[in-house]
């Protein structure tokens, strides 16, 4: 018998009821298991599980066309003289971290290294190569790529279309103080890129493709030291975000200012940007 009588009370023997919490624990975790299986994603997590080629016909779908920009010819450098500009193509490549050539890879890490190695040697952070080629790449880091040129009829829009890199802007989609966000990593441009409006290009792709994903706003950190980067991130309609770090004052009463800004853009503010 699977009970016994003790005292005038019927009870189960230990081992059998053991078995039975054991049978209820393994069918509670199943269904637990069966439950979160058939719970979508969140956002985030949802985004960044796509492959490139889905995230890119998803919430990139415009960024196989080619665009034109204006580029002062060599006759055109007297000033006073108006319009004397040529319109070139250009077109933007999309990667992930686990996806980007490792050519481009090192086009993009010589760029920063070019552009910014000496703001970070004079700032608190300082300059480490491995530790910003580690941050490029982190598993949910994409890539925009600048290159002139257009896409051939045909081409795959995953393939580059060769040429030098002219520049490029790393975005995540994550969350930053509980807020999902697209936050911008990087953007350099090549010395021959500056003054053609291919920075603009690129922060508009990055704010649309938030856009598309549903994200909140926009965010970057940028070094106070770099008053040209500030003035055009300003120009593009960030401002200080509430969480950019404020002054902090030592115990011998010293001031010790933050030596970045953390910036931000809501983007459901569809003012268009100020012109130069």
């Amino acid at each position: 018998m699977s009970s016994s009588v003790q005292d005038g009370r019927v009870t189960k023997h230990k081992s059998s009821s053991r078995r039975s919490s054991a049978r209820r624990m393994s069918q509670s975790n199943q269904e637990n298991k069966e439950q979160k299986k058939t719970q979508p994603l969140p956002l985030i997590e949802r985004t960044n599980a796509l492959p490139i080629e889905q995230f890119r016909s998803t919430y990139a779908p415009t960024i196989s066309e080619t665009f034109k920009l204006k580029n002062p010819t060599e006759e055109a450098e007297d000033s006073s003289i108006p319009d004397q500009t040529k319109e070139l193509d250009y077109m933007l490549d999309l990667y992930t971290a686990k996806t980007i050539p490792s050519a481009d890879f090192e086009a993009c890490f010589g760029l920063i290294e070019l552009t910014s190695s000496n703001a970070y040697d004079g700032s608190s952070v300082g300059w480490s190569p491995s530790k910003k080629r580690k941050e490029m790449k982190l598993p949910d880091m994409k890539y925009l790529i600048a290159r002139r040129g257009s896409r051939s009829e045909g081409k795959d829009e995953s393939e580059p279309a060769g040429g030098a890199i002219l520049g490029f802007l790393s975005f995540m989609v994550t969350y930053e103080d509980g807020k999902e966000v697209i936050y911008c990593y990087e953007i350099h441009l090549s010395p021959e890129a500056r003054g053609m409006g291919l920075g603009r290009q690129l922060m508009l792709t990055c704010e649309n493709v938030g856009r598309h994903v549903g994200l909140e706003k926009t965010m970057l950190t940028v070094f106070k030291s770099n008053t040209k980067a500030v003035r055009f991130y300003e120009r593009c309609g960030f401002e200080i975000d509430e969480y950019s770090p404020q002054p902090r004052r030592l115990r011998n009463g010293t001031v010790k200012e933050p030596d970045y800004l953390i910036l931000s853009k809501m983007l459901d503010n569809d003012d268009p940007w100020e012109t130069d």
